[in-house]
C-alpha cells in the first residue's frame, strides 16, 4: 500500500471505532504526522503529535526518563515504548504510535546501524514494541518507517472494524 492508501485506510477504521490518534517521532520528523494530515477530513480522528528529534525534547513532551535514554540509548524499544505512552497520554488520544531510529547516512554502529527503527504502538489496554531494520538512503529509511508506523496503527484498527461492519 502506498503511505496515502495506509493514512486513508486509518481514517476509516479510526472513524469507526470513535478514536483519535497521536504520534511521538523521532526519525521520522513529523512524516507520520503530515501522511496522517494529508487526508481530508483528519481532523476528526488526529489532534496533536510530538516531534520529539532531541532526547531533551523525548523527555519534556513524551515523558521519557533520563535514566532510560541514559542505559538503553534513544533508539531502543524500552524509550520508544515511553514516547507512544507518553503522547497517548499528554494527547488524550485512543491510539499511539512512536518511532525513533538511525535513518542514517552517519550515525550507526555495530549494535545500532543506519536503517535500524524502534516502534512502539500504545493503547489503554497495553503497548507493544518491535524493531526493525530497513535498508536504502535516508529517505528511503524514513519512507518505510512511516509506512510501517500507518500499517502498524491500521493494524490496531481493523479487528474492530472487521468484526463491527460485516
Amino acid at each position: 500500500m502506498t503511505t496515502t492508501s495506509l493514512a486513508e485506510a486509518l481514517g476509516l477504521a479510526l472513524l469507526a471505532r470513535g478514536w483519535r490518534v497521536t504520534a511521538a517521532e523521532s526519525c521520522t520528523g513529523g512524516g507520520i504526522a503530515s501522511a496522517i494530515t494529508d487526508i481530508p477530513g483528519s481532523s476528526a480522528w488526529f489532534d496533536m503529535a510530538f516531534v520529539t528529534y532531541s532526547n531533551a525534547a523525548k523527555q519534556q513532551l513524551v515523558g521519557v526518563q533520563a535514566a532510560v535514554l541514559v542505559q538503553h540509548g534513544a533508539v531502543s524499544e524500552v524509550v520508544a515504548r515511553q514516547m507512544a505512552e507518553g503522547a497517548l497520554t499528554a494527547a488524550g488520544a485512543d491510539l499511539a504510535v512512536a518511532v525513533s531510529g538511525i535513518a542514517g547516512p552517519s550515525g550507526g554502529s555495530a549494535d545500532k546501524p543506519v536503517g535500524m527503527v524502534c516502534f512502539a504502538w500504545a493503547t489503554s489496554a497495553g503497548t507493544e514494541a518491535e524493531t526493525r531494520h530497513f535498508s536504502g538512503d535516508r529517505a528511503s529509511v524514513r519512507l518505510q518507517t512511516v509506512q510501517h508506523a500507518l500499517a502498524g496503527l491500521l493494524a490496531r484498527c481493523a479487528p474492530y472494524q472487521d468484526e463491527h461492519l460485516a
